[in-house]
């Protein structure tokens, strides 16, 4: 898998405690890497990561303490990192906008300035999100070289974040003089929505409608009809992973912008997935609760992933029905058994992508 490349390695992952963090720690230990997570303490309960608990480095510090981070990096002395720390709800970012954009652009920064004084670093694969792109909402399909926006403090602040990464891209760790004035590629990866079990973030799609199955109620559903590019989020990390592994090898053509998205069949309305993953867990109930005067949130957005296709021959693993039944799994095995199964689940997927003959399985 991945050629091999990450046994041994050592990883540092920003935002490790987050719902796709604490997966991509999972994973990167089951590759064989040392891994180092800087974030801070879960906020909610129960906690993904907490529930995984994994035998790693686990620092609790805010990104914007330049001087704590920098501290770190020097303790560890990353080669690969993986920068994933964020205030990642478009919601909470009304309430909150200063502290939105202090994490995401200034927070993006000092990452990416450490990284440039740290000596062992040699990748770094910055995460940002699908709601960077100026979002007309049409049924355009979004590619990598589209204009930045964001019409909510998140969103902007994401398209910030891409403008900061691709200027420090350009202006010291540029492609074209790897080997020559320095040996770090740099890469940025934009998703769509990314579900699965473990997440319980406030105001999601999935965390209110197995939370509330859990509690032998319907879920309200404020907006029914917007539509999503869903992905499990086991997803997203193989291609983060793939190109973590294309950097470090000096694959300059890797240092740039992608988008890492589902097929067509994944890109449907809010009240299909719903449906979809009803399916599989005979308690979840829903019912369509439209807001008055609710914040501005995007009902239409799609994304081209015909680059990461072509260039690095990634494509998902999942089905739209695998990804709904994986989730819907997850949750009903821990609310009515207390198990957790990502273990399991990160097996099967993998033997999944094997079986269908995905190039990271190599």
């Amino acid at each position: 898998m991945f050629n091999g490349l990450y046994r041994g390695k050592k990883v540092l992952i920003t935002g490790h405690t987050g719902f796709k963090g604490s997966y991509l720690a999972a994973w990167l230990q089951m590759l064989g890497a040392e891994v180092c997570g800087i974030a801070l303490a879960p906020e909610t309960t129960p906690s993904h990561w907490e529930l995984l608990s994994p035998d790693m480095r686990s620092e609790i510090c805010d990104i914007r303490d330049r001087e704590s981070i920098s501290a770190i990096f020097a303790s560890f002395q990353p080669e690969i990192v993986f920068h994933l720390a964020a205030q990642p709800l478009v919601r909470l970012s009304y309430g909150i906008p200063v502290e939105t954009f202090e994490i995401n652009c200034m927070g993006t920064v000092n990452i990416l300035d450490i990284c440039r004084h740290t000596p062992s670093v040699r990748a770094i694969v910055a995460i940002t999100s699908d709601k960077c792109y100026e979002n007309q909402e049409t049924m355009h399909a979004y590619c990598e070289s589209d204009p930045m926006g964001g019409y909510d403090p998140y969103s902007a602040s994401k398209g910030c974040a891409e403008l900061i990464i691709n200027a420090y891209r350009r202006s010291f760790f540029h492609p074209e003089k790897y080997g020559t004035d320095h040996l770090v590629l740099l890469a940025s990866a934009r998703a769509g929505n990314v579900i699965g079990g473990g997440d319980w973030a406030k105001d999601r799609l999935v965390p209110d409608i197995m939370q509330a199955a859990a509690n032998n109620r319907a879920a309200e559903i404020r907006n029914p009809g917007a539509v999503r590019p869903w992905q499990h989020v086991l997803e997203p990390l193989s291609g983060y992973l793939l190109l973590g592994e294309k950097l470090y090898q000096g694959d300059t053509a890797a240092a740039g912008a992608w988008n890492f998205g589902p097929d067509t069949s994944g890109i449907i309305s809010v009240k299909e997935a719903a449906e979809m993953l009803s399916m599989y867990w005979e308690q979840i109930k829903f019912e369509y609760s439209p807001q008055v005067n609710a914040v501005h949130e995007a009902n239409l957005l799609r994304l081209d992933c015909s680059k990461a296709e072509k260039e690095l021959l990634w494509h998902g693993t999942l089905s739209a029905k695998e990804m709904f039944e994986f989730t819907a799994l997850w949750y009903k095995e821990f609310y009515r058994n207390r198990q957790v199964i990502t273990a399991e689940q990160l097996s099967e997927y993998i033997t999944l992508a094997e079986k269908r003959n995905l190039a990271w399985t190599k």
